[in-house]
């Protein structure tokens, strides 16, 4: 071999050996080159303090109406449940991409039918939430069971102050129904300032609702000058009210407030008029009378009387559509009042679900159910039919608007059109 081409075999493996090294040192000490891309974390279900509901591909998201859709209050929670079933509708029957099931259970409009509906719908693991109760009543005893089993309701007609009275409000609870603190002002008012009566009786039936807006109208109606001469109770399945009536004649009222429901409500306008004394008394109920079953209940003896409830005249611009379907679907128009805020009670839940819900990679939704709680109190600004919507930190949520109705027919073929008209404001 040549020294010059021993050179040059020298020259070319030193030239290898240095870039070899180059590359070492670039790629790092212990470095083989760039790093696979590390897999993706495997899908974590969501936790919640209070639990998940779990839904498969191709089970219902299920909800429950919690309301008296039997016995004399029946229209109460059937006219409710129908808000229910037409927001649904609206919805297309589903909520990401599973199908929507509605579970009815009855209430009674009592503590014993709340007691026994919130252990069945509490034992539901696959409840997510229910929109409930019709009456105060049931929902005092619902609430705490619904709170406990970690569930959430939002009720539609429920008004006694106490159930979202900040030292008595369980977390479960909240509703789209208005606070009777409005109520039984806006009733004082309408009696006092409008009607011009100076001395008032009130007549409740033990109920949470009626007793405490009762109670409402006669610190109201005193605070504006008036005088309640006389606060009667009866019992819901009473039927002689005359004792109570007559008590009530002697002390000489001008009118008489009794926001109690149908059956006990239809016995006291009508024996009202036999009673000596009563003859020009003026009567005056409220939102659980609002219905054609009271009517009927009460005859003649009911035209002229005032109802306090919900004013249908300043709700959101899409309520006339809404009661366009109610009578396309039911065949009649709303028997009660609480329809819409049903309406807008269900539209809520299922916002809060859309903003909660997690779904898996298999196509699983988990539901976290303290975060869907959280969710409903933080709805604002919310569009409803009954109006602008934020709930508080104790559950109520209404745009609360009240007016006065007055009777004008006993004749319910022409419900609600031709039987009430609103008088106030």
């Amino acid at each position: 071999m040549t020294a010059r081409r021993a050179l040059s075999i020298s020259l070319v493996l030193a030239f290898i050996l240095a870039l070899g090294a180059a590359c070492q040192q670039a790629e790092g000490p212990g470095q083989a080159g760039p790093s696979p891309t590390p897999a993706a974390p495997a899908f974590q279900p969501p936790q919640d303090e209070i639990g998940v509901v779990e839904i498969k591909p191709g089970e219902p998201i299920v909800l429950a109406g919690a309301l008296v859709i039997a016995g004399p209050d029946a229209a109460l929670g059937t006219d409710s449940m129908r808000g229910i079933e037409i927001a649904i509708d609206d919805l297309g029957g589903e909520l990401l991409g599973h199908k929507i099931e509605l579970i009815k259970e009855d209430t009674g409009c009592n503590p014993e039918g709340g007691q026994a509906a919130a252990t069945k719908l509490a034992a539901n693991p696959k409840l997510v939430a229910i929109v409930g109760t019709s009456c105060s009543s049931e929902a005092r005893v619902m609430a705490p069971v619904i709170n406990d089993a970690g569930m959430v309701m939002v009720s539609p007609s429920n008004t006694a102050p106490d159930l979202t009275d900040p030292t008595k409000h369980v977390e479960a609870y909240l509703r789209t129904a208005h606070n009777d603190k409005v109520q039984g002002k806006v009733a004082a008012e309408f009696a006092f300032n409008f009607l011009k009566v100076k001395k008032a009786a009130t007549i409740h039936d033990g109920s949470l609702y009626a007793e405490q807006l009762a109670n409402v109208f006669a610190e109201e109606f005193k605070k504006l000058g008036g005088e309640v001469v006389a606060q009667e109770a009866v019992g819901p399945d009473d039927t002689d009210m005359r004792p109570v009536l007559t008590r009530i004649a002697t002390q000489q009222p001008e009118i008489i407030y009794y926001p109690i429901f149908t059956k006990a409500g239809g016995f006291v306008t009508r024996q009202s008029k036999e009673i000596r004394g009563l003859e020009n008394v003026k009567l005056m109920g409220a939102d659980g009378l609002f219905s054609p079953d009271f009517v009927e209940a009460a005859g003649d003896a009911a035209v002229g009387m005032y109802l306090s409830s919900p004013d249908v005249t300043a709700f959101g611009s899409g309520y006339q559509d809404f009661v366009a379907k109610y009578e396309k679907k039911y065949g009649e128009k709303p028997i009660s009042i609480f329809h819409a805020h049903a309406y807008d009670a269900t539209m809520m839940i299922a916002e809060a679900i859309e903003k909660v819900a997690v779904e898996g990679p298999d196509g699983t939704l988990y539901i976290p159910r303290k975060a869907l709680r959280q969710a409903l109190y933080e709805t604002a600004n919310f569009q409803g039919l009954t109006g602008n919507l934020t709930c508080d930190e104790n559950g109520d949520c209404a745009d609360p608007k009240i007016a006065v109705y007055e009777i004008v027919s006993a004749d319910t073929s022409g419900w609600p059109d031709k039987v009430v008209k609103k008088v106030y404001p």
